[in-house]
């Protein structure tokens, strides 16, 4: 029996066992999930922004777990920085002008600081800050910075990515079979690409659709297609940046009800999954993972 066959067939397994207790117990039922998209779309309203030479930062949806930033002057290059209450600095290349663009506040609750900034000389790599703001943020739900689309993790309702998680979803009666089926897809369809990963420039940042377009990417690109996927299935997801080892890497952890963040998912007994790094299961065979993983430590420095 393959993996992804026996991972089926241990889902059919709890679902013949539910479906019996609540036949005799009178407490639980079991029907087919709605595969249909869960798309949320975040938004500017404008009720509380502030705004610095050519941006404008719009908090106004902060306690759905993100800001948002249109940049509409013509400097060549400009950054925006979020500074979490834990003190990370995440800081962006925005890459699209007269456009708002949503970025995740991954801390949570707590004290933020904000600010933009444009190149004074690209040389000398100095910078100068346009606007810059503080605000304390009460997030609602702690799922919603991981269930809206932002920078790194880009979809809307007319992504072809979406539509894809929804064909996978079809069928499907729990979220986990989602999941399962999401990271078969990804592992199974989408190469590495070994020459875009040597040339990759600094602040990129990936398109799902692009990816799903090429069927090849780095793993940032491998991660926010699967993390757009399950968002869109209404399955928070994680897109975690950080070290495998001495080696900067993108991998991905998902929200699933009664079992918590699932962040080891290679490979599943029954019982436990093994780390759900899509990249590593592509790009290499099943025993020389399991090594790697043995020996490898994942360290995260960024949330997205």
């Amino acid at each position: 029996m393959s993996y992804k066959t026996g991972c089926r067939w241990y889902t059919v397994l709890c679902a013949v066992v539910l479906t019996i207790f609540g036949l005799y117990g009178g407490v639980l039922e079991v029907s087919a999930r709605d595969g249909s998209a869960k798309v949320l779309t975040p938004s500017a309203p404008g009720t509380q922004a502030f705004s610095g030479g050519s941006a404008t930062l719009d908090i106004s949806n902060a306690s759905e777990g993100y800001v948002m930033l249109n940049y509409s002057g013509n400097n060549p290059k400009v950054k925006f920085r979020i500074t979490t209450p834990a003190g990370t600095n995440y800081t962006y290349l925005v890459s699209e002008y007269n456009k708002y663009t949503a970025y995740p506040l991954s801390d949570g609750n707590g004290n933020y600081t904000f600010a933009v900034y444009e190149v004074a000389s690209e040389k000398d790599n100095l910078y100068a800050a346009v606007l810059s703001q503080s605000a304390a943020v009460t997030v609602a739900n702690g799922m919603s910075p991981f269930l809206y689309p932002n920078y790194y993790v880009n979809f809307n309702s007319s992504s072809t990515s979406v539509q894809k998680g929804v064909e996978l979803a079809r069928g499907c009666s729990t979220d986990l079979d989602v999941v399962t089926e999401v990271y078969h897809y990804a592992t199974d369809n989408i190469t590495y690409d070994y020459n875009k990963a040597k040339t990759v420039q600094s602040g990129y940042a990936p398109s799902p659709d692009a990816t799903l377009a090429a069927g090849t990417g780095i793993c940032f690109d491998y991660s926010s297609l699967v993390a757009a996927m399950l968002r869109s299935q209404g399955i928070p997801t994680r897109l975690e940046v950080g070290y495998v080892g001495n080696a900067y890497h993108a991998w991905i952890s998902c929200y699933i009800a009664d079992i918590g963040w699932v962040d080891d998912i290679m490979e599943f007994d029954g019982k436990k999954w093994t780390m759900m790094d899509p990249t590593m299961a592509a790009g290499q065979s099943k025993e020389s993972f399991k090594k790697f993983m043995k020996n490898s430590t994942y360290s995260i420095k960024y949330l997205y």
